[in-house]
C-alpha cells in the first residue's frame, strides 16, 4: 500500500488509517457543518467552563485535531503541517495556562 505522495506506509498509520475509516465515513455523511460545529463546541467549552470542564474539553479538541492532523499528514503541504502542528501547540498550551491559573 503506498500513500498519494507515493511513499510506503508504516504500518502503524495502515493500521489508524483503517480503524479510522468509520468515524470519518460517519463524519463525511454527516451535515458539512458537523465537524466545525464540535470543533467550536470543545473551544468555548475549554474557553469559558470551569476549569474541572475546560481542560478536559481542550485537550479532547487537542487530540481530534492530532487526530485529523494525523489522517491528512501525506497529502498536505509544509505550511499546513507546520499550521496544524502549531494549532495544536496552541492549545495544549492555553489548557496549561488554564491549569496554571486555578
Amino acid at each position: 500500500m503506498s500513500s498519494p505522495s507515493s511513499q510506503p506506509v508504516s504500518p502503524l498509520r495502515a493500521r489508524i488509517t483503517k480503524a479510522s475509516y468509520p468515524i470519518v465515513a460517519r463524519l463525511h455523511g454527516m451535515p458539512k457543518l458537523t465537524l466545525p460545529g464540535i470543533t467550536l463546541v470543545l473551544a468555548l467549552i475549554g474557553v469559558f467552563a470551569p476549569v474541572t470542564v475546560g481542560v478536559p474539553a481542550l485537550l479532547l479538541l487537542a487530540l481530534l485535531l492530532c487526530w485529523l492532523g494525523f489522517l491528512s499528514w501525506p497529502v498536505v503541504t509544509t505550511g499546513q503541517k507546520a499550521i496544524r502542528v502549531f494549532s495544536v501547540l496552541v492549545i495544549i498550551l492555553f489548557a496549561v495556562k488554564r491549569i496554571a491559573d486555578s
